[in-house]
């Protein structure tokens, strides 16, 4: 059985980022606009550093599509790195350079001090340039791709912003339907389901950054017209809820995964977690509550899968007295590095969020289904789907 499968290199201020995704059919029909204009959301957000100002990420399919449609072949994305130009010398693949521009001071809260140990670097720029979360550029990418796969069979997937430090809209969205909350999100600069609140998130933003600090937050991710049965519970690796799980916290900074109602369904009795079994004969088997957030037994039951994650603040901070760390090479106590940065990430680590959880459900369909010919793959699906409200 075909399974999705991507790889992705690529270092920070290197010349360019490229992904390889595998295991996609053919004849899936492919629009390389679509993926710009999610790259293009993921460099959004009100908070973000100098960085988004200089690149405009744009994709280039080197393989695996020929006139929009793919070619059951890898998948080739490349992303160039327009700050490159500036980082030549300090980047280069060869030689010795004058400016190797060192960091031997690891911030608190980064790979810095564990991937120099792990890896034997005594430059912990080494480090930095690869668990950055530009690699997250090629995630969007690939999830781009994964996404239209979704459509193309009813499944959208959407995201919002629940909080940011103190500030949350929690208990004012829960009568906006999911997909509202992703659409008005959109024209929110900090990506929260209520733009009239902006102001107040941006305030914050900006307290933030006046005293050199960074903010970490919540987001949701969710996907809806996702039939019953992808995933599974015969092995513990194949359970979607547990997939889903890795995926998120795969995400730089990210630091907790609720599924549904999480850890909330811990506070109430059984009779009140659980949703509820009924019948129809157009809809077939529905819930009328969603509490198990889509999935029971590591398998999707057809309500909208949601996903909650909580992202840390980032960990360059910009004050003029930085956190405690240690100079690596003369163990003497040192201020940690500062590299430009974020105040808050949280609006565009919520669009990475949105492709993570396109590739895991494009996998599963992919594994459910098949993964040769698209259009075979339909047709599957389709007499799936009226299995299923007659079983």
């Amino acid at each position: 059985m075909g399974r999705l499968r991507f790889l992705n290199a690529g270092e920070s201020h290197g010349p360019a980022l490229t992904a390889i995704l595998e295991g996609m059919p053919s004849n899936l029909k492919i629009s390389v606009e679509y993926i710009n204009k999610e790259l293009a959301r993921r460099q959004k957000g009100y908070g973000r550093g100098g960085r988004m100002k200089i690149e405009k990420d744009r994709a280039k399919i080197l393989s695996g599509v020929r006139f929009g449609y793919t070619l059951g072949s890898p998948i080739t994305v490349l992303i160039e790195n327009k700050d490159w130009e500036n980082w030549t010398d300090i980047m280069a693949i060869e030689g010795e350079p004058v400016d190797k521009r060192e960091i031997v001071h690891p911030r608190p809260g980064h790979a810095d001090l564990v991937g120099g140990i792990k890896y034997g670097f005594r430059d912990l720029r080494n480090v930095l340039e690869r668990a950055s979360a530009r690699e997250t550029t090629t995630r969007v990418a690939v999830g781009a791709i994964c996404k239209q796969l979704l459509e193309d069979i009813g499944i959208k997937i959407g995201s919002y912003v629940v909080s940011i430090g103190e500030l949350s809209v929690r208990d004012i969205i829960d009568s906006i339907p999911l997909e509202e909350r992703a659409k008005r999100a959109e024209q929110s600069e900090v990506r929260i389901p209520v733009p009239e609140e902006d102001e107040k998130f941006k305030k914050l933003i900006d307290l933030a950054k006046q005293e050199g600090e960074s903010l970490g937050g919540v987001f949701e991710v969710f996907a809806v017209g996702v039939p019953i049965g992808l995933g599974s519970y015969v092995q513990w690796d194949r359970r979607l809820d547990g997939r889903i799980a890795q995926a998120m916290m795969s995400i730089q900074a990210m630091k907790g995964v609720e599924i549904g109602e999480g850890f909330n369904l811990t506070k109430k009795f059984g009779s009140q977690a659980h949703d509820e079994i009924f019948y129809d004969k157009e809809k077939g088997f529905y819930h009328k509550t969603n509490r198990a957030g889509g999935l029971e037994g590591g398998i999707t039951n057809g309500e909208p899968i949601i996903v909650r994650v909580g992202m840390k603040p980032i960990p360059t901070l910009m004050r003029k007295k930085s956190l405690h760390s240690v100079d690596i090479r003369t163990k003497e106590p040192f201020l940690a590095a500062k590299e430009r940065s974020d105040v808050t990430a949280v609006p565009a680590a919520a669009v990475v969020g949105e492709a993570m959880l396109a590739y895991v459900l494009a996998d599963a369909v992919i594994e459910k289904f098949g993964n040769d010919n698209w259009i075979e793959i339909k047709e599957r699906i389709q007499k799936y789907k009226e299995y299923t409200k007659s079983f």
